[in-house]
């Protein structure tokens, strides 16, 4: 006589935001995959398929998106769904973000920072549709991106706009039309969650901070190297290092400094009686700069050696806190600054467009990791064919603090 079980087989644990935010084994990635310098160009399915391989291999499975009003974030999901059903050990998750602005936002009209812009609604209906859909990638939503900071002129909102969404987020969790374990943030500068000025100590931030389910804070030290030159200009005692010890120098104190803007933070919302984590939702450094205020003339921050070293302490120091840190970012994309095809804007990725690793990356390129992937066609190799020496020659100086006194 045959003798069957009546137990049924183990389900396999849903993977939630908690168990990936924060957690080494699943490190954060911002992405954005365009090729061209345009986004009038979506990439395809096949293209998305491409880069989330070269993701995995990376040890990458939290990717961050920006928007949902266009093609790429929904091309995106199906993408990462299609890899799942080929493969049952793929694991990708997804952050993804609904762009929010103000009424008037980049139009010839002023804004009126106030009142929202009537597509936020749609914006945020789509991300709940896409949710719903993917439940089992999209483990976190963000309600705007650098929406609430004041020098975003063109489209920032007061906070009471982004807690008015979150809530309603919240509450379609609370009726279950969303999962219960979808994490609710909205990603912004960390003067916006109050590491800033006292303008943005507001009862609504409060609210917000109430509201969310973590942080999701920006530091920038790349563009505070113009904006605030007297943290990382060199200082007279290291006058006499070389060019390298100068930039080793001058990348610990952007490390230091970016700790500093998210513990200015951290005070901030512990002082309000607010205890929720918090989680790095962006911070990069530019590897090309042309003319602007961040090149050879300017700050001389960008060059693939200062881009690794962040790069190595940011993750390092986020790894050990027990914090996701959602680099910015994977690839280069040329349309952030189509005019200005050096603009830093196009070159904070780690792989260049047509599949150049950066210095950063060039020991994944050794260890065979990105073995038999591609991007637009092209195997994944070292910038500068792997001559280290050419790519030091190419460090740039940083100013003296003395140029600024004298």
């Amino acid at each position: 006589m045959l003798m069957f079980s009546c137990a049924s087989p183990e389900k396999k644990k849903e993977i939630s935001a908690k168990d990936i935010l924060g957690n080494p084994e699943y490190l954060a990635m911002s992405y954005g995959g365009y090729r061209q310098n345009t986004r009038n160009i979506q990439p395809t399915i096949a293209e998305l398929k491409e880069d989330m391989k070269i993701l995995s291999v990376m040890g990458i499975k939290i990717l961050r998106t920006y928007n949902v009003h266009l093609e790429e974030a929904s091309n995106l999901l199906k993408a990462i769904s299609e890899l799942k059903q080929e493969d049952a050990n793929f694991e990708m998750y997804v952050m993804l973000g609904a762009w929010i602005d103000c009424k008037n936002a980049f139009s010839e009209l002023e804004p009126i920072h106030n009142e929202e812009s009537e597509r936020n609604a749609k914006e945020i209906a789509t991300a709940v549709e896409l949710a719903k859909k993917y439940p089992d990638i999209v483990k976190i939503i963000a309600v705007g991106n650098e929406a609430m900071v004041h020098w975003a002129t063109s489209y920032y909102v007061e906070p009471f706009i982004i807690l008015k969404w979150v809530n309603h987020l919240q509450e379609l969790k609370q009726k279950g039309e969303l999962s219960k374990d979808l994490w609710i943030t909205s990603s912004d500068n960390f003067a916006s969650w109050g590491g800033g000025d006292d303008s943005y100590h507001t009862e609504d931030l409060t609210k917000l901070l109430n509201a969310v389910d973590f942080v999701s804070l920006h530091t920038y030290p790349f563009h505070s190297s113009h904006y605030d030159a007297e943290y990382w200009k060199v200082p007279e005692s290291e006058e006499n290092l070389t060019t390298i010890e100068k930039a080793d120098a001058a990348m610990l104190r952007a490390k230091n400094y970016a700790v500093a803007e998210y513990e200015a933070a951290a005070k901030y919302i512990k002082s309000v009686g607010v205890s929720k984590p918090i989680h790095i939702g962006e911070t990069g450094w530019a590897t090309e700069s042309g003319t602007t205020f961040y090149g050879a003339n300017g700050s001389g921050a960008t060059d693939e050696y200062k881009s690794k070293l962040f790069y190595d302490y940011m993750r390092a120091w986020t790894n050990e806190a027990g914090m996701s840190c959602f680099y910015f970012e994977i690839f280069d994309e040329s349309w952030k600054d189509a005019q200005n095809p050096l603009g830093s804007e196009n070159h904070f990725g780690l792989i260049t467009i047509d599949g150049k690793a950066k210095f950063a990356l060039w020991d994944l390129v050794d260890a065979g990791a990105f073995k038999g992937l591609t991007r637009n066609g092209n195997e994944i190799t070292k910038t500068y064919n792997g001559d280290k020496d050419a790519m030091l020659k190419n460090v740039l100086e940083i100013p003296l603090k003395k140029s600024v006194e004298e």
